[in-house]
């Protein structure tokens, strides 16, 4: 299995935002050099990145559900009889169902990333040997989705 140029970028830059691993071990799984990490780092600038909070998709859930939330009471609170939607409410209202949606729906590549890490994580302390038998499967499945 061949993946482009890109994909190998997106996956890298994945493995370098999320995991603590070394240049060299995101080049081998990756399928890269390490320079070329390396100029990928420098050039996109993902050490910024890696710095930066990025919203986990519970965080944005939780935060789509507040906001969801906070517009049904609003409109609770409208006197007896108005307790409706104005069009510009109602909009929102549609655009937030529809974006709760979307994150419910789907499974992203980092949250993938994100569970292989955290099954790896548990499983070494238990059993070594199979934590890299089962990172090689990852890497596959990772690999897989990025089609």
């Amino acid at each position: 299995m061949s993946l482009k140029r890109n994909e190998k970028k997106e996956w890298a830059k994945l493995l370098f935002l999320r995991e603590n691993i070394t240049q060299k071990e995101i080049a081998e799984k990756v399928g890269v050099s390490q320079k070329t990490i390396g100029t990928w780092i420098e050039k996109d600038n993902w050490d910024k990145m890696k710095n930066c909070i990025m919203l986990t998709r519970t965080e944005e859930l939780t935060r789509l559900h507040s906001q969801l939330r906070e517009f049904n009471d609003h409109i609770e609170n409208k006197p007896a009889g108005q307790r409706f939607p104005n069009k510009a409410e109602a909009d929102a209202l549609t655009s937030i169902k529809s974006a709760i949606k979307a994150f419910e729906g789907e499974t992203s590549i980092r949250e993938i990333v994100d569970v292989s890490r955290d099954v790896l994580t548990w499983l070494r302390p238990v059993d070594f040997e199979k934590a890299k038998e089962i990172s090689h499967i990852f890497d596959q499945f990772i690999k897989s989705k990025l089609k």
